[in-house]
């Protein structure tokens, strides 16, 4: 079998995607069936790298390895050498001579790519700076749950329009049809460079988060100030802020009344988002938490074990 490696969704056709999308509702169902355990993976380890600190990536994808019947091994980067200047190209070489899969959360997505370019096994974006794939795949999971389609639905966000969530979210949507809006002040608007020119081209760009959220299906935001962002804290609370708040005033601007509102968690509650948004019955997060371990699933039997089903 041909290594893959899963690092962006623009490395991904539609129709893989929507194979991931499908193959984790179907690992879902099983699971609610009280299938739980599914050794298509027996005899497989898979390593994690941790350089962030992190909830729902780090369980999901923990008990997805488990699950299908291969064992997770957890590093944090103080545990390996790479704290102490070992190049990621020699971890990589080493790692993938004992693992049958590496799983990376990092800083910097330069860092991946040359993780992915020296490592013999798959090497699968837990979240970079510039991309969080599995997000983007279980958001789209919840929203087909959810509307009974992607095709066509409506999605805005609202905040950092560099955000590695939105890269995603955008990437994803452009190829299964979706349309695409974003609000964000100028100097944080999405950039060709890092979307590519034909989803850069296909999203629509705002700067007033009212006129972004109107008539749309689905509201989304994420933190305004995201790990190793810290420093710019001050600054960017002044520009985000009360701006591109989601909340009651600004969810009224929708104009109806069958929108969702979704976020990638961790939130930030009284900054990007109100208590009484993402508790309202609109507020689908933990659901698209919960599919974060279904779609991990689908993305480990693609690229290990394709012929599963």
């Amino acid at each position: 079998m041909v290594k893959r490696d899963l690092l962006t969704l623009k490395d991904y056709t539609a129709d893989e995607i929507k194979l991931l999308i499908d193959d984790a509702i179907l690992l879902k169902n099983l699971r609610r069936r009280g299938k739980s355990i599914l050794p298509y993976l027996s005899g497989l380890n898979v390593a994690m790298i941790f350089e962030k600190p992190s909830t729902r990536t780090r369980a999901s994808f923990t008990v997805a390895v488990e699950e299908l019947g291969a064992f997770p091994i957890s590093y944090s980067a103080q545990e390996l050498q790479l704290s102490r200047g070992e190049p990621v190209k020699d971890v990589a070489r080493v790692l993938s001579r004992y693992h049958h899969a590496i799983a990376a959360r990092v800083f910097s997505h330069k860092d991946l790519v040359e993780l992915a370019q020296f490592s013999s096994v798959p090497v699968i974006n837990l979240l970079s700076d510039l991309y969080h794939p599995l997000q983007a795949l279980a958001d789209y999971m919840t929203i087909k749950e959810k509307k009974g389609k992607i095709e066509g639905v409506k999605v805005a966000f609202i905040g950092d329009g560099q955000d590695n969530v939105f890269n995603s979210l955008a990437i994803a949507g452009v190829k299964l049809g979706a349309k695409v809006r974003v609000a964000s002040p100028k100097q944080y608007a999405p950039t060709p460079q890092v979307l590519g020119e034909d989803v850069y081209s296909k999203i629509e760009i705002f700067e007033d988060p009212e006129d972004a959220v109107k008539d749309v299906d689905i509201v989304y935001t994420d933190v305004f100030v995201s790990m190793g962002q810290e420093k710019e804290r001050e600054e960017r609370m002044k520009v985000f802020l009360p701006k591109y708040q989601v909340n009651v005033d600004l969810l009224r601007k929708i104009g109806r009344d069958d929108y969702v509102i979704m976020h990638c968690l961790p939130a930030h509650r009284g900054e990007e988002i109100t208590d009484e948004a993402i508790e309202s019955r609109h507020s689908l997060v933990f659901d698209q938490a919960e599919n974060r371990l279904h779609t991990s699933k689908a993305v480990l039997l693609y690229l290990l074990n394709p012929l599963w089903r």
